[in-house]
């Protein structure tokens, strides 16, 4: 069976916080956030709801197709709007779509737990996934928590997947969650994120490494074959550490995470986007997407651009 990416479309807030805005409140500085994360600046503002509606409807139109042509919505985010009911059904409603919609919360590996779902969908005779991530991140911060706030911010990116007799772009996946490891990255109802960083840090870089080394072998390639990695876009420091593993430079890697900050289950349509528009992936070119969330959740997958 084929599945391909058949458009692309992102919204991020217009409000940029730079760091030097967050110095002027909190006991950090330009040089201490860039160095530690990699991040410059992040854009605060809107919904999981009002960023996903506008990351959607980009992507339809960059497909060139219309509400009636969408089977099912899947909407990854970790800050619906509210507890109940989902979020995916209003961003449905505002989008014109009359199809079966759903959340899927699997923190920051929710936009690829979410496009595995749609495959699966798309094996079962649907004909076109709408796949959005979309949070609002900002909404759970406590702004006087220096290790937090630095970090978090909002924004969307969507993609629509459409089946095709005849070609792939995605190969391989390779999906898991380990709960032992739940209390390392949590958010209370009515609280605030929280971060073992440390130990994130290290279970991140390992699990993104061998899901990755899993996924190219799956798909039957090497890290010498790939023409990018589009990470989730958490740190700096473990895109680096994780590239290097994996035996990567880091010129093939597509960092945004100086312009927008851990977006969460936004992040790697917002980096893949980026590379699409800029020219940096080619058909029939090799990507990897690897990301890791709480939970502790991870994901990857290999891409053929088609």
């Amino acid at each position: 069976m084929g599945v391909r990416f058949k458009g692309w479309g992102i919204a991020v807030p217009d409000r940029i916080v730079t760091n030097d805005e967050l110095s002027k409140t909190l006991d950090t500085s330009d040089e201490w956030i860039t160095e530690r994360t990699g991040i410059r600046e992040r854009r605060i503002g809107g919904s999981a709801k009002s960023l996903g509606v506008l990351a959607g409807q980009r992507a339809m139109d960059d497909a060139g197709v219309t509400a009636g042509d969408i089977d099912f919505l899947v909407l990854a985010t970790t800050t619906p709007d509210r507890i109940a009911p989902a979020t995916a059904p209003m961003i449905a409603n505002e989008l014109g779509l009359t199809c079966p919609a759903m959340d899927v919360n699997a923190a920051c590996s929710g936009f690829m737990y979410a496009v595995r779902t749609a495959y699966g969908l798309l094996e079962t005779g649907n004909k076109r996934i709408l796949v959005i991530g979309a949070e609002h991140l900002s909404r759970w911060v406590d702004w006087s928590d220096r290790n937090m706030a630095v970090l978090l911010a909002d924004g969307a990116g969507a993609t629509v997947l459409e089946y095709d007799a005849n070609q792939t772009d995605l190969m391989s996946f390779c999906l898991g969650a380990d709960g032992a490891a739940a209390d390392l990255l949590t958010c209370e109802h009515g609280g605030f994120f929280q971060m073992n960083g440390r130990e994130i840090f290290r279970r991140a870089v390992r699990v993104v490494v061998d899901s990755s080394e899993k996924a190219m072998a799956t798909a039957g390639i090497t890290a010498d074959d790939l023409s990018l990695v589009i990470p989730h876009q958490a740190n700096i420091r473990i895109i680096q550490a994780a590239t290097q593993r994996l035996g990567i430079e880091m010129e093939r890697a597509v960092v945004v995470l100086d312009r927008y900050g851990n977006t969460s289950s936004a992040s790697i349509p917002l980096a893949f986007d980026d590379a699409r528009k800029n020219g940096r992936i080619k058909p029939g070119e090799y990507a990897l997407l690897t990301g890791f969330g709480a939970g502790l959740t991870w994901a990857s997958a290999v891409v053929r651009w088609s």
